[in-house]
């Protein structure tokens, strides 16, 4: 239509929230559907996290919040980078946004103008470079592949900068592949950044908890400090700590940025939910039992599905070190046939005739921008995920 802005045309739906769509919309005309395209943990929010949001409301904590978020939450997140992260923040150098989306969009917002180029790596979240395309950016994507765990190089991330390059996106664990970057893989990437003083680093460290085996996890800033000063360090309580649907994401950051960002989020939504910070307080602050239990269950789902996706015919599928999805490639699927004569051309068919034939609904990986993959959500339970892969070696075994 004639009166919508003219950047609607550079932005895409989101593929994830499609395929969840459309296996909801087959599910409730009756179909067997097995949906594993959803990023959302499958646990209920802890009781002590669920008390503290009623006890909010009891209080009177129902007005309207400081927009970058009530001081007991800023405190609590300087006090997390603290004791987790070993990174030194004042409250004031922190925000709180309506979920990570919002605080990755506002320091777009805040920094981005035309020309200025953002490196991902791919694959990446859907969302990062539609995000850059809305605030006027152009996204440069770096490429990754099976081999190196999809983890961005020093030489790829060299490659892709140039003298317009504003950020790098960088997400550790990261969604969809699940790869977890190392404190010597950190290193080399900064080693990179410290020649180009013009780049900053955008962190989303939102998978930080869900890391499985002896994995270590670390955060660039920490691994080195003179990065501090240029990068944006973002996180949650959507995933640790199953709660999606609150709706909190935060960061902490250079103080300008932070004002910067409080600027555009006091024209557009203003302070996040009250309830809902009062809950994030004690997420962080509360005891962390939850989050080490579920993590256990998480690692045994990983397992389960990177040994039965493994099983199946043409389908090679790496174990990840954190997160909850795996990222596999049909790469040897890609011209044969279904029984009925359907041609799978890419892994776009593949998904949609897995999810036509078999009620399985994963995410094709081209959406990421890296194919021919799929994502698999591990954050169901065990019995779905066993039929879900059963199904999978099924349909990957009637190709011919």
């Amino acid at each position: 239509m004639a009166f919508l802005a003219d950047a609607l045309s550079r932005v895409k739906p989101s593929a994830t929230i499609a395929v969840t769509q459309k296996a909801r919309e087959l599910k409730n005309a009756g179909r067997d559907v097995i949906g594993l395209g959803a990023g959302e943990p499958d646990f209920d929010t802890p009781d002590n996290i669920k008390s503290a949001a009623i006890d909010a409301i009891r209080r009177g904590e129902t007005k309207y919040p400081p927009v970058s978020g009530i001081v007991p939450l800023r405190e609590a997140i300087a006090a997390k980078f603290k004791r987790e992260n070993n990174l030194d923040y004042k409250p004031a150098q922190t925000i709180v946004g309506t979920g990570g989306k919002q605080i990755l969009f506002n320091a777009l917002m805040a920094t981005i103008n035309p020309g200025d180029e953002v490196v991902i790596p791919s694959p990446y979240w859907v969302s990062y470079p539609e995000m850059v395309a809305i605030c006027g950016g152009t996204s440069v994507f770096a490429p990754t592949t099976i081999d190196n765990g999809f983890k961005l190089s020093a030489e790829a991330l060299e490659k892709a900068i140039t003298p317009r390059t504003k950020w790098l996106m960088l997400n550790s664990p990261s969604n969809p592949s699940g790869a977890a970057y190392t404190e010597a893989e950190l290193r080399a990437l900064a080693d990179v950044l410290l020649k180009h003083p013009q780049v900053w680093v955008l962190t989303d460290d939102m998978y930080e908890h869900l890391t499985y085996g002896d994995f270590v996890f670390r955060t660039i800033a920490e691994v080195e400090p003179k990065l501090y000063e240029r990068t944006l360090t973002m996180n949650g309580v959507s995933k640790a700590y199953a709660m999606t649907g609150w709706r909190i994401g935060y960061a902490a950051g250079p103080i300008e940025l932070i004002k910067a960002m409080d600027m555009i989020q006091g024209q557009q939504t203003s302070g996040a939910c009250t309830i809902a910070q009062w809950a994030a307080v004690e997420a962080l602050n509360g005891p962390q039992d939850f989050v080490r239990k579920n993590k256990a269950i998480f690692q045994n789902r990983r397992d389960l599905v990177v040994s039965m996706l493994n099983q199946a015919r043409g389908i090679e599928c790496p174990s990840p070190e954190g997160a909850f999805y795996v990222y596999p490639s049909c790469a040897k699927l890609i011209g044969k046939k279904t029984p009925g004569g359907k041609v799978i051309d890419g892994d776009e068919t593949f998904c949609s005739e897995l999810l036509e034939t078999e009620g399985v609904a994963v995410v094709f990986g081209t959406a990421f921008g890296l194919g021919p993959n799929f994502r698999i959500s591990y954050a169901t339970s065990e019995k779905l995920l066993e039929e879900a892969c059963t199904r999978i070696q099924r349909f990957a075994g009637s190709l011919v």
